[in-house]
C-alpha cells in the first residue's frame, strides 16, 4: 500500500546547486551564441553602410548591405590566410574591398577591369579592350565652374591602362562624384572582402530630423539586389 503525499506539504525549493546549474546553462548558451555571431561575421556575412553618393543610382547614402564574405574566400584572422573562394569576381558586378590607401576603410565599387583587360574612357564612355561599354547603371552629372570642368575632363578622359595580374580596376556608378581607381589605382585581389547580396535596411539621412533611421525608412529599397 502506498502512502499519499500530503497536499499541504510546503513546496520544495530548488537547491543552490540547481540554481547554479541553471545560471551555468544560460551562460553557456550566451557564449555559444556569441561565438556563432563572431564566426558568421568573420567568415560568412557582414553588414556595411553606404555613407556617400559615389554609387548612386545603384546604392544610396543610408543603404545597409549584407555582404557574402565566402564568395571570394574570407580571410582567417591572425593567420592572414584565405578560405577557398566559392567563385571568381566577374566584370560589372559590385565588390566590397579594403581601400588600398587605408585598408581599415571598406569601399564598394563596380568592377570594370579584370587582370589583363585594357581600360580607358573617352568623353565619359568606358572602353574595355577597345570596345565601348553600355552601362545602364552609370550616372553622369553636369560640370559647373572652370575648376570642376577640368576635374570632370580628367575623370571622363583617361587611359588606356592595362590591369596587372591579380589586380582589378573599379569605378563608382556616380562617375563624376566617386573616389575610385582613377584616383588611387588598382585593387589587389588580396583586399577583396566580399560580394554584396541585397539591401536589408535603408533610410534617408536628414540632419534636421531627430531619428531619421525610424521616420525616414525607404521601404521600397528593403530586399533590393545590388546588381
Amino acid at each position: 500500500m502506498f502512502r499519499r503525499r500530503s497536499t499541504n506539504a510546503p513546496p520544495t525549493r530548488p537547491s543552490w546547486r540547481d540554481s547554479d546549474r541553471s545560471r551555468g546553462g544560460v551562460w553557456r548558451l550566451l557564449i555559444v551564441a556569441a561565438v556563432l555571431a563572431v564566426a558568421l561575421r568573420t567568415f560568412v556575412v557582414e553588414a556595411y553602410r553606404i555613407p556617400s553618393r559615389s554609387m548612386e543610382r545603384t546604392l544610396l547614402p543610408g543603404d545597409f548591405l549584407l555582404v557574402n564574405k565566402l564568395a571570394y574566400g574570407a580571410e582567417v584572422p591572425v593567420l592572414h590566410r584565405r578560405l577557398p573562394a566559392m567563385r571568381a569576381p566577374q566584370r560589372n558586378e559590385l565588390v566590397v574591398f579594403d581601400w588600398p590607401v587605408d585598408p581599415g576603410v571598406a569601399f564598394v565599387k563596380r568592377l570594370v577591369g579584370m587582370p589583363g583587360d585594357t581600360v580607358a574612357m573617352t568623353a565619359g564612355v568606358l572602353l574595355r579592350n577597345g570596345a565601348p561599354q553600355t552601362e545602364r547603371w552609370a550616372l553622369h552629372g553636369e560640370a559647373g565652374g572652370a575648376q570642376e570642368l577640368r576635374e570632370e575632363t580628367v575623370r571622363r578622359d583617361w587611359g588606356p591602362l592595362v590591369v596587372p595580374p591579380r589586380h582589378y580596376f573599379v569605378l563608382g556608378d556616380n562617375r563624376d562624384n566617386s573616389l575610385d581607381s582613377r584616383a588611387w589605382g588598382f585593387v589587389p585581389d588580396t583586399l577583396l572582402r566580399g560580394a554584396p547580396l541585397f539591401v536589408y535596411f535603408s533610410f534617408e539621412p536628414d540632419s534636421t530630423v531627430r531619428v531619421p533611421w525610424l521616420t525616414r525608412i525607404r521601404w521600397r529599397r528593403l530586399g533590393t539586389t545590388t546588381q
